[in-house]
């Protein structure tokens, strides 16, 4: 690792250097700036060579920052569908309590904005996001298959609701504009079919 730079506080090795990048595009974001490798490397305060080291161009940095935000969000999507029992309940607010978290966390919202990386809006969908989505759910408090969901049913019910959610984050539209309204939406659309999906097994 380079010793000069870094505006006077070098990193103590490359896992720093690459947090501190990181958390430095954050920072951009947050601020409302576009990350390019040039306004980036005056923030870190290095030189672009140096970035160039550590990530080949600002479409990685994005990812990277998407990637340390996702974190912090599954941990307060968790907090809020805490003690949730219902599969209904727990889709509706899954999505609500989502989308409002996206909508907070730019650093996050990022990977969503058709305007900004839009070569990761497919992420939404990928075997990485179902997996995260399906780790939340499986951690409810909810009998899933005792419901009637198999394991198929409940990997098309978190694609369902990323889809949702990512319709939601690039056009929120009028049903957006408040958190009541949200869920009064989704409980009119999205809970009938929900509950049609829920069968308890027979005995």
């Amino acid at each position: 690792m380079r010793t000069h730079g870094w505006a006077g506080s070098v990193p103590g090795d490359d896992a720093e250097a690459v947090q501190r990048i990181v958390e430095a595009a954050g920072e951009l974001i947050e601020d409302g700036h576009s990350v390019n490798i040039n306004r980036l490397a005056r923030h870190v305060g290095v030189t672009r060579p140096t970035l160039y080291r550590y990530f080949p161009d600002s479409d990685a940095v994005l990812r990277a920052v998407a990637a340390a935000a996702t974190a912090d969000l599954l941990s307060g999507l968790s907090r809020a569908l805490g003690g949730i029992s219902d599969p209904v309940e727990a889709v509706v607010e899954g999505i609500a309590a989502s989308f409002e978290l996206l909508r907070a966390n730019k650093r996050f919202a990022l990977l969503f904005d058709p305007t900004g990386l839009s070569s990761t809006l497919q992420d939404v969908t990928s075997d990485v996001a179902i997996t995260s989505g399906r780790a939340i759910i499986d951690n409810l408090g909810i009998d899933w298959r005792e419901s009637g969901w198999a394991d198929a049913d409940l990997d098309g019910l978190v694609e369902f609701m990323l889809r949702m959610l990512q319709s939601l984050l690039i056009d929120p539209g009028d049903h957006a504009q408040s958190g009541e309204e949200l869920r009064t939406f989704l409980h009119r659309w999205v809970a009938p079919s929900v509950a049609i999906g829920s069968r308890p097994v027979s005995k």
